[in-house]
């Protein structure tokens, strides 16, 4: 069961993961589905110690935001009617929750969150290290070189480009 748990939230952990207000953060309504809870159990709990959730830890949508984003992940999950705008968590607000919320589930899957952070976090500093070292050789190396850099930079920073169709048209 454990093995089935981290298998299964590690790839969905990072797909719920947006990047709002420049914070990494996870919706309520998401957490609600990785905990299997219903949402409005969830921000209950979370009101009942709001003292534990600055600003920083957790905030709500504003509606902008919300259509926003909705727009951009194109999921039905969150279709139909909404009485409330779902709150954002941070990373330091979902370790939070493990002080409020006392299942089995909920303490392994906050487990698995907190390593999908990490994982992210080793990742993106994985990065900047690359590029920190091929700035350090493109400077060190003559200008003969700079083809080569051009390509890695091209590389590394490679935008999405739409990709020509294959195949035929036909004119019907």
């Amino acid at each position: 069961m454990k093995r089935k748990i981290n298998a299964l939230t590690e790839t969905e952990i990072e797909h719920r993961i947006f990047f709002i207000r420049n914070k990494k953060t996870i919706l309520s309504i998401d957490l609600a589905k990785l905990y299997q809870v219903e949402p409005r159990t969830l921000i209950q709990a979370v009101k009942r110690n709001l003292e534990r959730f600055p600003s920083d830890f957790m905030f709500q949508l504003t509606k902008s935001e919300f259509e926003n984003l909705k727009s951009q992940i194109v999921t039905s999950s969150w279709g139909g009617l909404r009485r409330a705008l779902p709150y954002a968590f941070t990373e330091q607000g979902i370790a939070m929750l493990s002080s409020i919320l006392k299942s089995k589930r909920a303490i392994r899957i906050n487990i698995a969150i907190m390593r999908t952070f990490i994982r992210l976090r080793e990742m993106i500093l994985s990065h900047k290290d690359l590029q920190i070292k091929i700035e350090e050789m493109e400077k060190k190396y003559d200008k003969n070189f700079s083809v080569i850099f051009k390509a890695l930079r091209d590389l590394f920073f490679q935008k999405d480009t739409p990709k020509r169709k294959i195949g035929f048209e036909t004119k019907d």
